[in-house]
């Protein structure tokens, strides 16, 4: 069995480690693209144009399914990829509303994404069907993945963020790109009590399962 992962940049390592513990049998194969990282900031269709040459090692290689490990590349170009490839299967990554939706207690949730994800409109979509009834609050968080990326992680900036969601009453938080996944652990540590940190690794490996019949 072969998985191929893709991520813009370093984010996608989160994901292809957690899919070797759970398939540790599975070649995992995992290719970014750090020379245009990070995507949140560019235009629909040069980031769809980016994706796809990306993972042409993937395509080539004959994976039984693609994880498009990178949320703003999900939002803007997986509904271009599954028509354009539509033997391959593919898997991608959406924030969390659904769940958090579910689990906030007191009607806000706060989601951590780039500014192409929150605009897209598959993002959208899914806020309007899933959280309509529920306050989000969508933090800007458009500089994390630029300094995740260079190894520059500012605590002071990300505990900001993080205080000023839970003193707005929100008690859930999504984190809606994979590079966050690395400061998950900061994001919880000031987050203590207040709020529940949600990422997709679970819902992946489960999705894999579901896709592959494992």
């Amino acid at each position: 069995m072969r998985i191929g992962v893709f991520d813009s940049g370093i984010g996608g390592e989160a994901v292809a480690e957690r899919l070797r513990r759970e398939f540790p049998h599975a070649d995992i194969m995992s290719v970014s693209d750090r020379e245009h990282v990070p995507y949140g900031s560019r235009p629909a269709d040069e980031i769809v144009r980016l994706t796809e040459a990306a993972i042409t090692p993937l395509l080539k290689s004959a994976c039984d399914v693609i994880v498009i490990a990178c949320n703003t590349a999900t939002a803007v170009a997986i509904g271009t990829l599954r028509r354009r490839h539509p033997a391959q299967p593919f898997i991608g990554l959406e924030p969390m509303l659904k769940p958090a939706a579910a689990l906030t207690k007191s009607g806000t949730i706060a989601v951590f994404a780039t500014p192409a994800t929150l605009a897209s409109p598959r993002y959208l979509k899914a806020k309007a069907e899933y959280a309509a009834v529920v306050r989000v609050i969508e933090a800007d968080t458009s500089d994390w993945a630029a300094m995740i990326e260079d190894g520059a992680v500012e605590r002071q900036r990300i505990d900001a963020v993080v205080r000023d969601c839970v003193e707005h009453d929100a008690d859930v938080i999504v984190l809606g790109c994979t590079h966050y996944h690395w400061i998950k652990h900061e994001i919880v540590e000031t987050a203590g009590n207040d709020a529940v940190v949600l990422e997709p690794s679970e819902a992946i490996a489960r999705r894999v399962r579901e896709l592959l019949n494992l």
